[in-house]
């Protein structure tokens, strides 16, 4: 990052559905990690009709550090809360912040946060953090997951080559916020119109056609730190998935 230039402010944000169990966590882990960089943050957190008391904790955990509330009265999905997470954060956020969007469930540190946004500052669009380069690890996903995972992974790269990406549905992300912005310029609500975890495909797919820069830092997945059930639901995500690339392939 450029010594003689302020940092960047980072929006951080967090789709919730019913994590009451790891939220308040994930909070303070974020919080913590952003003091100790300087670096200007504020998290943007929907709740997507939580029914578990998370809207009670974000409420009371909130209070003591930047952040902006949402609240979706009934559960919409993890696609609707993404964009509108997004579209909240880029209403408030500068062309040249940086947006994340990362897991609530405590599986993604928030310290690749300051890796993702340095190479942001070095001139990259989007940043991913992917399970598909050195140095990258899972723990405490099922074998059939992390295949399935790996096969939308060659999928996507044999149908739509993208300089840099590997990962083209991990979630956890930084983009430039003249990025999002113009996204949702072009776009509208049909920035994001997939349903569920492949609403993270359509996503780069969408800024892919804009132009963007991409390039990715090595995840560590720690889903044996997940607190709660999985929201995944295999079947559904796969069929969501393979219907998102081949109408994206059509050009649907």
């Amino acid at each position: 990052m450029n010594e003689t230039s302020s940092p960047p402010n980072v929006f951080v944000v967090l789709p919730a559905y019913n994590e009451r169990a790891g939220i308040g966590a994930l909070l303070d882990g974020l919080a913590e990690t952003m003091q100790e960089a300087g670096l200007p943050y504020r998290a943007v957190v929907v709740d997507d009709g939580s029914t578990d008391g998370t809207w009670e904790v974000l409420t009371e955990r909130t209070r003591q550090m930047p952040a902006e509330l949402h609240r979706h009265v009934t559960n919409l999905g993890l696609g609707l809360t993404i964009r509108d997470g997004l579209l909240a954060a880029s209403q408030i956020a500068g062309e040249k912040d940086v947006l994340v969007t990362m897991d609530a469930d405590g599986t993604h540190s928030p310290r690749l946060i300051l890796s993702m946004v340095e190479l942001i500052s070095r001139g990259y669009d989007v940043v991913i953090a992917s399970r598909y380069r050195r140095g990258a690890g899972v723990t405490g996903v099922a074998l059939h997951r992390q295949v399935l995972s790996l096969g939308a992974s060659w999928l996507f790269r044999a149908f739509f080559p993208t300089a840099g990406v590997r990962d083209y549905t991990s979630g956890y992300r930084a983009y430039r916020g003249a990025v999002v912005k113009k996204a949702f310029s072009t776009f509208g609500d049909r920035f994001v119109e997939a349903e569920g975890f492949a609403c993270m495909a359509d996503i780069l797919l969408k800024v892919r056609r804009l132009g963007a820069s991409f390039t990715e830092v090595p995840l560590e997945l720690r889903y044996d730190l997940k607190r709660g059930s999985s929201k995944m639901r295999l079947v559904r995500t796969v069929g969501q998935t393979l219907s998102l690339l081949v109408r994206r392939r059509l050009g649907f």
